[in-house]
């Protein structure tokens, strides 16, 4: 069978580049593509990480002009990955977050920059460089939006067109002046197209004309069809239901491995549970949290916004303190919610803790450590966090919301007589259900017997890459079938 030819086109790749679970999915992707007989290349900015990262580049396209200077498209092999780079250093070549500037705002050149990314994309599809034409475009996000539309619009064969939301509120809307300049028609400009409230929306355009819509799990497929979950576009997901589909993200389990993870103090797996003690012990030293092993660790791995109810969880801590447990923070996001955090562990010594940012290898000692994970929030596309923690037996304490509903199986009566409870769930999100799955979980905690089966049927849940995979090759293979037709 003839290898399907996916060009993957997304903001950020991990390791070179990460802000959130979007780039762990993109870089996980290919490899497990590969297996079902899917080629994938990964479009990315050339940000100064991903730059200095590539050894023996070969350079396949010069743009005279994109968007305010000259580029080139860079093919290199890293990380695993057949990278293709768009080294347009008037555009990318800036440090720190490649979306926000040193002031905490959007670059304000953002409109040009992503468009630049998707101009890239329709040109690899329309034949730019000889040979390297995808049978499909598989765009990311609203950064990648664009590509669909650009392809959409451009007239002759071309390629089929999937777009896959990552996260629904995070949309890309720029002023409709900017239409001729991003290399759109005027007649794009249309609620069929990308006109979106009176703007061109990136990511609409991206649901409304792309062959196929994937999002990252079935029930967040099914919210974001409702008013409550649609942030705007409910109604065209309603229209486009027949194109959706709700495929849920995995994590790839050669990185995050227990059994082999470098991060880890002691190393371990479903069968020596017992030297997560160590880590647990170290993580408590590191953090300045007193070293007690019988108490119980709660974990947060997580962006600080509201839309993942940290919030509420800096409500709720009375639940945890009252409890005699401890709870450690690694994070990121909103500047109120990062020093209530720090005020919070200022109040609590040796009792709370907080490390504001991300730390990879942290991030791999805390999931090896703490007794229970939360995920408190308000809306999760998918969550990856959750999928480390299975895969760790950091028991996940989660909002019965879209990705977390579809991956944990609450500890309620039925699932712990059938022996096939994973974490606890909470619904509605609110204060008090989420102190009330805090209490559940310490209570747990102390029947030792049952929480170590709660730990050992977590760390058996397929959190990998093998079954998502398949789906999406067999998408590929009947859009890029439906094409050649």
């Amino acid at each position: 069978m003839k290898p399907v030819r996916v060009l993957s086109v997304a903001s950020e790749v991990y390791p070179f580049v990460k802000t959130g679970g979007l780039a762990d999915v993109v870089a996980a992707l290919p490899r497990a593509l590969a297996r079902e007989g899917v080629a994938m290349r990964t479009l990315v900015p050339g940000y100064p990480a991903v730059i200095d990262a590539l050894r023996d580049a070969e350079a396949l396209h010069m743009y005279a002009r994109l968007h305010g200077g000259p580029a080139r498209l860079l093919a290199a092999h890293a990380a695993g990955l057949d990278l293709l780079v768009l080294d347009a250093p008037h555009l990318y070549s800036r440090p720190g977050n490649p979306y926000l500037g040193p002031d905490g705002e959007p670059w304000p050149d953002n409109a040009f920059r992503f468009a630049a990314l998707s101009e890239c994309a329709a040109s690899i599809a329309r034949g730019v460089v000889p040979g390297l034409a995808p049978d499909i475009v598989h765009a990311h996000d609203w950064q990648a939006g664009l590509a669909p539309a650009l392809i959409h619009y451009g007239g002759g064969p071309r390629p089929g067109t999937v777009m896959t939301v990552h996260n629904l509120s995070f949309q890309g809307q720029f002023p409709r002046e900017l239409l001729a300049v991003i290399g759109l028609p005027p007649h794009a400009y249309a609620i069929d197209g990308v006109e979106y409230h009176g703007t061109i929306g990136y990511l609409k355009a991206g649901i409304a004309l792309a062959d196929r819509i994937t999002t990252v799990s079935p029930t967040y497929a099914a919210e974001i069809r409702t008013p409550e979950g649609g942030m705007g576009l409910d109604g065209l997901l309603r229209h486009r239901t027949d194109a959706l589909t709700g495929i849920l993200n995995g994590i790839d389990d050669t990185v995050w491995n227990p059994r082999t993870d470098a991060h880890l103090v002691h190393r371990f797996d479903v069968t020596h549970l017992d030297a997560r003690a160590g880590n647990k012990a170290a993580l408590q030293a590191r953090l300045g949290l007193d070293v007690e092993p019988s108490t119980f660790l709660f974990g947060v791995v997580s962006r600080l916004t509201l839309q993942k109810g940290v919030d509420l969880l800096l409500e709720a801590l009375p639940a945890v303190t009252g409890n005699g447990a401890q709870l450690a923070i690694l994070g990121a996001g909103d500047k109120s919610l990062e020093d209530a955090c720090i005020a919070a562990a200022g109040r609590h010594p040796g009792r709370i803790a907080a490390v504001i940012g991300y730390e990879e290898a942290l991030a791999h000692l805390l999931q090896g450590s703490v007794d229970a994970l939360l995920v408190p929030s308000r809306f999760e596309p998918c969550g990856l966090t959750q999928l480390c923690a299975l895969r760790y037996g950091a028991v996940p304490v989660v909002a019965r919301v879209g990705g977390l509903a579809d991956t944990v199986i609450d500890a309620d009566e039925e699932a712990l007589a059938a022996g096939s409870a994973t974490g606890i769930q909470f619904a509605p999100v609110s204060r008090g259900n989420l102190e009330r799955a805090i209490d559940r979980a310490v209570t747990l905690h102390r029947d030792v017997a049952l929480w170590r089966s709660l730990q050992s049927r977590a760390m058996s849940t397929d959190v990998g890459w093998t079954r998502p995979a398949k789906q999406f090759a067999a998408l590929f293979r009947e859009l890029a079938a439906h094409r050649d037709a």
